[in-house]
């Protein structure tokens, strides 16, 4: 009896076996699988790009200056949190969720993150080798002064990934029945500044910290039925997106500058901006800058918005180079 079970056993794996070597590695369309998940291609929004749309508002109606040219620099990674297996924490790819929220505000922006490209068109330029019907000889020429400037640049670094802040845990075991809950909470903290280009002199500097939380849930039952065992457990884990945290501490830093330097009320978009930042809108200090427009320039300025705010009358805009002249 033993033989003929453990003969049938064999047969039926060997069949097994054949089954699978006869099924085709790919299906019709070449490929091997199919991916699971149909979710769209969305934005990437957070709590705070609603106050740069609105922010971009003035400039676009009329109601505050031409905005000043700004370029971005490297926004680093400065806490050392590093993962044997999983790599960096945080995302390498600051700088560039700074020039999208300058973006979203539509400040006029110079490229000097990754020039490289440029630079290398710039040597063959130079040596003749680019051709360009448009220009007298159709080979491109050199042209002094054809790359605009910048009035100021931004740079920085996230400065800090703090890990269980606090945390609290729970377990309660009844007969054949647990259940167990855990919440625990980090953050990351942001430092940026923004120079003026000319002089290399920091007109503002920002730091904000923003928390993330996160919580465990499971449960399980445990008993024997007729000799047997019975273990079932469930879970479900769910931790805020990190990398959305670090978008959003720069998106909150970026509409502080942006608003500075571009001398808007202190008021402007508060309405949009989300949770405390509501109460705290404008509360972050001011030094005395001595490449800025003089303090009788800045009155004015401010009440030619609180006026075009009242009036709807249009105000004279006035670039960002006469600006800085």
């Amino acid at each position: 009896m033993n033989a003929r079970s453990a003969a049938l056993k064999g047969a039926v794996a060997a069949c097994c076996l054949l089954a699978t070597a006869c099924t085709k590695p790919y299906n019709k369309n070449g490929n091997y699988a199919e991916p699971i998940g149909s979710a769209p291609v969305m934005n990437n929004p957070t709590p705070y790009t609603e106050a740069l749309y609105c922010m971009g508002g003035y400039f676009e109606g009329g109601e505050a200056p031409v905005p000043h040219t700004v370029s971005v620099g490297k926004i680093l990674d400065y806490t050392g949190k590093d993962d044997i297996e999983t790599g960096r924490r945080l995302t390498q790819g600051a700088a560039l969720m700074a020039m999208s929220a300058l973006g979203k505000v539509g400040i006029p922006q110079v490229e000097r993150f990754d020039t490289s490209v440029t630079e290398l068109e710039i040597k063959f330029a130079d040596n003749q080798l680019i051709g360009d019907q448009e220009q007298q000889g159709g080979i491109r020429r050199l042209i002094a002064g054809e790359i605009p400037g910048s009035a100021y640049h931004l740079i920085g670094g996230i400065t800090e990934l703090n890990y269980n802040i606090r945390s609290n845990e729970g377990e309660v075991l009844y007969d054949i029945v647990s259940f167990g809950a855990r919440y625990y909470v980090m953050n990351i903290g942001l430092d940026l500044r923004l120079i003026h280009t000319k002089s290399l002199r920091v007109i503002e500097t920002v730091s904000y910290q923003k928390q993330i939380i996160g919580r465990e849930l499971r449960g399980g039952l445990f008993e024997f039925f007729d000799g047997k065992l019975l273990d079932l457990g469930l879970g479900e884990r769910s931790l805020e997106p990190i990398q959305l945290a670090v978008r959003s501490v720069i998106e909150r830093a970026v509409f502080e500058l942006m608003r500075e330097i571009n001398h808007l009320p202190d008021d402007a978009c508060a309405d949009r901006l989300y949770g405390p930042d509501l109460h705290l809108a404008g509360k972050v200090g001011k030094a005395k800058k001595d490449d800025e427009p003089k303090a009788e320039a800045k009155v004015a300025t401010k009440a030619k918005i609180k006026v075009a705010s009242k009036s709807k009358a249009p105000i004279k805009l006035v670039s960002s180079t006469d600006a800085n002249r």
